[in-house]
Formats: structure tokens, C-alpha cells, sequence
């Protein structure tokens, strides 16, 4: 990652990590049974939930950090790998959005908030942002506030995307946003390399 912070470019990177276009069908599948105003509120709930598990890991993702006594350049080279990975099964996704997995009753804070939003993914990348930003925290900040209200606004919109789009239109979007992503984890292990080495 590189050592310039641009707040819009970060929030570009977290919303990648989100997903948000990769999540429309598989939202739409959680919620399939559910009224339509109902369905709404509960992205609108479950994504306020999302976001204060997200910022959860945001403050003190740090002081995680600091436990095992992890040095900027480590974190960056193993967000270059999580990243990598991530674009992999963005670009060539297995088999997923097994509905049976949901159950029929309404979702609360599970699949939707965790792990749909605050992700394993998701909170690793806190983790890697606030060591890698330290500098730019309360920018940073800010990113992921544009990052996550950006891709609310996605899954809100997923019944009408998903009508304009369909379901190929959001995959070719979810492997556009995987290409991205890989060209970025490529740069932030090349950096994490080239900050061991000075």
C-alpha cells in the first residue's frame, strides 16, 4: 500500500473489500420471502449493525496489533496476501449463496451484518488500514464511513440493480472490482517488501 493516503482511494479500496455488487444476489436470496418495505428496514438495521462491528475493529484493531508486536511492513505483506486471495474468488468464484444454509425465519446480525458486511475479510483489513494509516487515522476514518455508506446504498438499491443488471451484469462488476483489487494487493506486497529492505 502505498505510503500517500487519498481518502477517496482508500474508500475505493474498503468498498472492494465489502463486496457490495457481489452481495446483491445473495442478499436478495436471504430476503427472498420478506415484504418488500420489511425488507428495507432490515438492510437499513442490519447494515448500522455491520458498521459498529466494523468500527469496533477500527479503534481497537490497533491495540490488537500491538499485542503480538506486529511491524507495519508484516501487515502490509499479509494484506497484500488477504487481498490477493480476496480477488482470486472475486474473479473466479466457487460455488455460493446456498440459500438452505439462511433458514426461512428473518435474518438478525447473521448472514447479513456478519458476515455479508463485517466479514472476516473486512475486519482483517481494518486491522492491516490502521497500522498501514496510522498517521491518517481520523482520514482514514472518514474512508471507511464513504466506503460502508456506499455500499449500503448498493444493497439497498438491490432489487432494482438486480432488475437492470441481472445476475450476469453484477457478475461481470464483482470481476471488474476482483481485477482492481488484485493489481492493488500486487502494489501493497511489492511496498511491504520494499519497506523491509529500507
Amino acid at each position: 500500500m502505498s505510503s500517500e493516503f487519498s481518502i477517496i482511494g482508500t474508500a475505493i479500496l474498503f468498498m472492494f473489500i465489502l463486496d457490495p455488487f457481489g452481495n446483491v444476489p445473495l442478499l436478495l436470496a436471504i430476503l427472498k420471502g420478506v415484504d418488500k418495505k420489511r425488507k428495507k428496514y432490515i438492510i437499513m438495521r442490519e447494515s448500522f449493525f455491520g458498521l459498529a462491528i466494523l468500527l469496533l475493529f477500527f479503534f481497537f484493531g490497533e491495540t490488537f496489533l500491538n499485542i503480538f508486536h506486529l511491524e507495519t511492513p508484516s501487515v502490509t505483506i499479509a494484506g497484500g496476501v488477504i487481498f490477493f486471495v480476496i480477488a482470486m474468488r472475486m474473479i473466479f468464484p466457487g460455488e455460493k449463496g446456498n440459500t438452505a444454509l439462511f433458514g426461512s425465519e428473518e435474518p438478525f446480525m447473521v448472514p447479513i451484518a456478519i458476515p455479508l458486511i463485517a466479514g472476516p475479510s473486512a475486519l482483517a483489513t481494518l486491522m492491516i488500514m490502521t497500522r498501514s494509516y496510522s498517521s491518517h487515522f481520523w482520514a482514514l476514518f472518514v474512508s471507511v464511513i464513504l466506503a460502508w455508506a456506499f455500499s449500503t446504498f448498493i444493497l439497498y438499491m438491490s432489487p432494482f440493480l438486480y432488475k437492470v443488471l441481472k445476475e450476469k451484469g453484477l457478475n461481470a462488476l464483482e470481476k471488474l472490482m476482483g481485477m482492481l483489487l488484485l493489481m492493488l494487493s500486487v502494489q501493497m506486497f511489492v511496498d511491504g517488501i520494499r519497506a523491509l529492505f529500507h
